[in-house]
């Protein structure tokens, strides 16, 4: 640890410093940052490039009486540091140890919680209406990313702040990426800005200058009004963030604290929202992460030198789900594909690069996406949309307005399925068995392997007519586990005969009932495993069948135990008029915190021995 570094224990140390030490303790964090990700794996690039403008807002804002907001939250890093989580670092993301976004329980100076994008200056406006109903006198400050401002709610809430007077600052960190390159019409507008070096100076020198012509009578007033308007823009167009009603400052270098310090100080004397345009490098000073910033966005451990990932065996389901796609793309050009921002995370970039003109990344805008496919779908193309389980929650009610109740064809790839793991509570993907499971036309369906995740992409490109899920989870799976029969709609099939009880299990949790009905025959105890493949239509007849001929049944699935896989089952089996001894087991009604997949099964009783001894003791 550098050694002004290892001096900083809150905010009010940072603002002891000079400009010429807080440069030096720049770097100083920087390389704590390097060292540190390194081993644990997280969100390095965008921390990176955010070093100097936590600092300078740390140097500027009293934390925590201030409130400072973190979009997407995976750049606060360098606040945590500042705000006394140094020592706790090594535990970064880690069960038990500090998490990789903004917690309000785990610190005061995280004012709200945050893990998707877009949600910053929703937030930011609620917080100042909050402050000015009890006349309190505190700044609130959002900071958002270029990559972030594709997201629709986050112009719901420019228009909304802008025509508000309440005091706020929203700090635009533009560093031409989200995850992977911005894209878009704001994108390119802000490029532009990019390009003006002269822009904010030209800006200021302007708006003295028409605020020295003088006012005379009401209609000299309003003349001037209108020609002081035009002279503005005829020099700066497009000031699209001062229509909207903000005062625009910027753009600004945002590795200079000493200009961000002036502009945040100006800032937070000003009357009504203030929207700061601040420049930075995603990845800066570590030169594998500024040459590839989206393979160090959200990393592995890596090794510091060669910059490489330590990666485990095999392919991902990622990766896997990339290559079936070429190979079903070379079969009908009618395929296309859409992806939010995530185009190398959803293994879909190899498909980009062969076929550029069928491969839509649309931003950070699930909502969007959804939609779009619809309309292509509508038009006769077949659109596969590829995104996180966690992100594909923003987009339910075009999933269900705007494609199923038209029951189209559209195919929902939903990639980090179940527990993923050190992201934590934001990101896990445990509830799109359940918000999915209700909505009318739907089909769903989850492979145990690579072999039946390529026969499921097959059926759902060439054997269906509406909205059909396949999800799978992150990380690498087995290429093949057992001899499976073709898929059929709606229909699961018997792994292993049994006569004691029934295992029921769905996508990853096959192979977890595979285990566990081997140990059961050790006790034994004669189980018959089930891989349902559908958790929507279920094969009912198959599941009724066994429930009658074992008359004790469980249900294994990676997803919430409200209302999810094995809720319909046994809403089924009511419906049916059977009754037998039942129990799910999936993940319970909490938030479920960050860790290894591993730690995070046994710790909510989903690993392999927890659920033998649970099936144990029922039976006795």
């Amino acid at each position: 640890m550098g050694e002004l570094l290892n001096q900083i224990n809150s905010p009010g140390d940072i603002k002891k410093l000079t400009f010429r030490e807080l440069d030096v303790l720049a770097e100083e964090i920087r390389s704590f940052l390097i060292e540190k990700v390194s081993k644990t794996g997280g969100h390095i690039a965008s921390n990176l490039g955010a070093v100097e403008l936590t600092l300078a807002l740390h140097k500027v804002f009293e934390s925590p009486k201030d409130k400072i907001i973190w979009d997407v939250g995976h750049q606060s890093y360098v606040h945590k540091i500042i705000t006394g989580r140094k020592e706790r670092f090594d535990t970064l993301r880690q069960l038990g140890g500090i998490s990789g976004f903004p917690k309000s329980d785990e610190s005061c100076h995280d004012c709200f919680n945050t893990g998707h994008s877009s949600t910053s200056i929703s937030a930011a406006l609620g917080m100042a209406k909050a402050r000015d109903l009890k006349n309190e006198k505190h700044s609130v400050v959002a900071v958002i990313g270029d990559g972030a401002l594709t997201g629709g709610m986050a112009f719901e809430a420019l228009n909304d702040a802008g025509r508000s007077s309440n005091n706020l600052i929203v700090v635009l960190n533009d560093n031409e990426m989200s995850i992977a390159r911005n894209v878009g019409g704001m994108s390119r507008y802000l490029t532009r800005l990019r390009t003006q070096p002269f822009y904010f100076k030209a800006k200021e020198d302007v708006e003295a200058f028409l605020n020295k012509i003088p006012a005379i009578g009401k209609s000299a007033t309003n003349a001037i009004r209108r020609a002081k308007g035009t002279i503005k823009y005829i020099i700066m167009p497009g000031i699209i963030f001062e229509e909207l009603g903000f005062k625009y400052l910027g753009p600004i270098d945002g590795h200079n604290i000493r200009e961000l310090v002036r502009v945040f100080s100006r800032a937070k004397m000003t009357k009504g929202p203030v929207f700061i345009h601040v420049c930075t490098k995603k990845g800066k000073g570590y030169k594998p992460a500024e040459e590839n910033p989206d393979k160090f966005h959200g990393i592995a451990p890596f090794d510091i030198e060669s910059g490489e990932v330590m990666k485990g065996k095999g392919p991902s389901y990622s990766e896997f789900f990339g290559e079936e796609m070429l190979r079903q793309a070379a079969r009908d050009p009618k395929l296309v594909a859409i992806t939010a921002a995530m185009p190398h995370g959803t293994g879909l970039e190899p498909f980009s690069r062969v076929y550029p003109d069928r491969f839509f990344d649309v931003g950070i805008a699930e909502q969007h996406a959804v939609t779009f496919a619809a309309g292509l779908a509508k038009g006769g193309m077949k659109p596969v949309v590829a995104i996180y389980s966690s992100f594909l929650q923003r987009s339910y009610d075009q999933i269900l307005h705007d494609v199923a109740l038209q029951n189209l064809h559209v195919i929902f790839a939903i990639d980090r399925a179940g527990v993923v793991g050190e992201d934590g509570e934001t990101h896990q993907g445990l509830y799109d068995l359940s918000f999915l499971g209700h909505i009318p036309n739907m089909i769903i369906m989850a492979p145990c392997d690579y072999q039946e995740f390529s026969r499921m992409l097959d059926f759902a490109i060439w054997h269906v007519h509406g909205p059909v899920a396949v999800r799978y989870p992150k990380g690498a799976g087995p290429q093949k586990l057992v001899e499976a029969p073709p898929i059929e709609l709606g229909r699961g099939f018997v792994i292993r005969e049994g006569s004691d009880v029934s295992l029921v299990a769905i996508g990853n949790m096959v192979e977890t009932a595979m285990n566990v009905a081997d140990k059961l025959e050790k006790a034994g105890i004669s189980a018959e495993v089930i891989n349902a493949r559908f958790a929507k239509p279920l094969d009912s007849g198959l599941i009724i069948e066994s429930a009658v001929k074992t008359g004790r049944l469980f249900t294994l699935e990676d997803n919430t135990a409200v209302g999810g896989f094995g809720s319909s089952v046994l809403e089924m089996l009511s419906r049916n008029g059977i009754y037998v001894k039942t129990k799910i087991f999936g993940f319970p009604d909490v938030p479920v915190t960050h860790g290894s997949k591993g730690q995070l099964y046994e710790k909510y009783g989903m690993d392999e021995n927890t659920i033998l001894s649970d099936i144990l003791k029922t039976l006795s």
